[in-house]
């Protein structure tokens, strides 16, 4: 019989997170409040230092922070970089304790995730396929809802250190490639929440709609979602940087799911929209977070929604 996820916590004590961003970093930190060693690794030096500062120990290489830890969250950009940190020499299932899990919350194609499974299959070090959603405030404050796939194992083992970043688990499969699979289908949704978000308020703005009296409606209407009510909120704001929500994760999200639809020949023509729309957001303001988009449309039609009027 497995032991309760209690006992499990109590044994289990060194975590290790690669990539500490906006995500991992909030990883990090809950991790590190719920009693775990937590060991880090980001090629940023001063990402580096803000985790030393917030408790953790920073490592010199993936292969010294996996060292002995008993489960690895992996929240890097892309599936290329999954596989380095996962699978190369100098890798995670190449140091880490017989027996522990790797837990692949980076959001990267299906069946990258599925390739990175089976070539792990023989490591003797499990893999749980758990992308997130909850963005930057969910990462920060540990209520993340995590889309997990992996053996019954996997999952029992991975699970202490996984209850300590998130709100919500759900099991979405048994086997890696699923987790991501039911991302690209909520980030399809997201995508085009933010883009419809995005041209509501341009058309609001131009016709003279006070930003706080269109927040007031979204938000209490049938509309209102997070989503859609943090988008309008920065928008209203001219909050464009620095909200934890960079432009380039959405547009990588959205490639996926639109690269999943062609791969089963679904169309998906909001989604699609949405792609060109974050594209566009992302070539004149590649520096900008999702809203930025917006500005785009602003400008193509010269005006501006601000939280108590027009600019």
């Amino acid at each position: 019989m497995e032991p309760p996820a209690s006992d499990r916590k109590e044994r289990m004590k060194r975590v290790t997170v690669i990539g500490l961003g906006d995500m991992g970093s909030g990883l990090a930190r809950n991790l590190i409040k719920a009693g775990f060693e937590v060991s880090g690794f980001d090629l940023n030096a001063e990402r580096q230092g803000q985790f030393e500062r917030d408790g953790g120990r920073a490592a010199s290489s993936v292969a010294a922070a996996g060292r002995d830890a008993e489960a690895a969250f992996v929240m890097v950009m892309n599936g290329d970089q999954a596989k380095a940190v996962i699978l190369g020499p100098d890798g995670l299932a190449a140091h880490m304790r017989k027996g522990g899990a790797v837990i692949l919350t980076a959001t990267i194609k299906p069946r990258e995730a599925a390739e990175i499974g089976a070539a792990m299959a023989d490591s003797g070090i499990h893999l749980v396929d758990s992308p997130v959603s909850g963005g930057f405030p969910g990462a920060q404050s540990g209520t993340l809802t995590m889309m997990a796939a992996g053996a019954d194992e996997a999952l029992a083992v991975a699970r202490p250190a996984m209850e300590a970043v998130s709100k919500t688990i759900h099991v979405v499969g048994a086997t890696p490639g699923m987790g991501q699979t039911v991302k690209a289908c909520l980030q399809s949704l997201i995508g085009s929440i933010f883009s419809a978000t995005f041209e509501a308020s341009v058309l609001a703005a131009k016709a003279g709609v006070p930003g706080q009296v269109l927040y007031d409606v979204f938000s209490t209407s049938g509309a209102g979602c997070g989503v859609a009510n943090t988008a309008l909120a920065n928008i209203i704001d001219r909050r464009f940087e620095g909200t934890g929500s960079h432009i380039n994760t959405m547009h990588k999200d959205l490639t996926i799911s639109l690269d999943l639809a062609e791969s089963l020949g679904v169309p998906m023509h909001t989604a699609a929209t949405a792609m060109q729309i974050f594209h566009a957001g992302k070539s004149k303001y590649p520096a900008g977070d999702n809203w930025a988009c917006t500005r785009v449309i602003e400008e193509i039609v010269g005006a501006e929604l601000h939280r108590e009027g027009g600019a």
